[in-house]
């Protein structure tokens, strides 16, 4: 079973080639057929040549010219990318790739839709400040209490989906920055992947990273707009209808289809 591991760059010129260079020597370990998809959003910086400079025919470089956000290099990276199982990791790589292995092997054994890294898993292995922490606490009861979604950590950027379920979910996503993460653990439920298994990461925090209040104001705009988009506008159901629409026009004989 192949995997896809989309990594998300924004200006990580200086040390993305070390990074991705200790993401193919775990990724070797796993002695299972794998790809590098890396998505650079709209750099500027050094990032496309230096992770191009990386010694390995797996990975797969990627451009386009506007920083869009996060979520949006996620969506591309996974439309370039053909695993069956689909990871995705940040280009800092303060979550330690060899996580993966973990992930890949709770999936197998539990069936799970999806693997999420947890800061708060009793076997997680973390290091960051008490206020983020604080943070990270407060964020995730209003997840609970909005969505009733029984995930300790949305926000965590090691993540393992089986192919099936982001092919379905991600047509109906909306946000394409800060609660990208959320909005599709959310819409994989409604459309009934309900079985999310949490696993432990080690994080190395990098304190120079930091969460300002205009992105912390931002995510809670767009988690806000999640709730509106599910329970008031039920944007996803509409969303869905259109596309189930679509596509059996498309099948339709007589009619013009993609391939046309």
């Amino acid at each position: 079973m192949q995997l896809s591991v989309i990594v998300p760059a924004y200006r990580e010129g200086p040390r993305i080639y070390k990074n991705l260079t200790r993401l193919v020597g775990e990724l070797d370990k796993l002695e299972t057929a794998y790809e590098i998809v890396v998505v650079s959003d709209g750099n500027t910086d050094a990032t496309v040549r230096e992770a191009m400079r990386v010694d390995s025919p797996a990975i797969k470089v990627f451009h386009y010219p506007m920083n869009v956000g996060k979520g949006f290099a996620l969506s591309f990276g996974v439309d370039q990318s053909i695993g069956e199982l689909v990871t995705f990791i940040d280009a800092d790589m303060e979550l330690d790739p060899a996580n993966i292995r973990g992930f890949m092997d709770l999936m197998e054994t539990t069936g799970c839709d999806a693997v999420v890294g947890s800061k708060r898993h009793p076997l997680s292995r973390v290091a960051y400040p008490r206020f983020r922490r604080l943070q990270s606490w407060v964020y995730q009861v209003l997840i609970r209490v909005l969505f009733n979604l029984n995930v300790r950590d949305t926000q965590t950027g090691l993540k393992l989906f089986r192919r099936d379920v982001l092919q379905e979910s991600m047509p109906l996503l909306a946000i394409k920055k800060f609660a990208f993460d959320l909005e599709l653990l959310v819409v994989a439920r409604y459309l009934g992947y309900q079985k999310v298994c949490e696993a432990p990461i080690a994080l190395e925090y990098q304190f120079e990273t930091t969460v300002n209040l205009s992105a912390a104001w931002r995510v809670l705009w767009d988690t806000a707009a999640i709730f509106y988009r599910l329970r008031i506008l039920r944007h996803y159901e509409r969303r869905m209808v259109a596309l189930q629409a679509a596509n059996q026009d498309d099948k339709e004989p007589g009619t013009l289809g993609r391939g046309a």
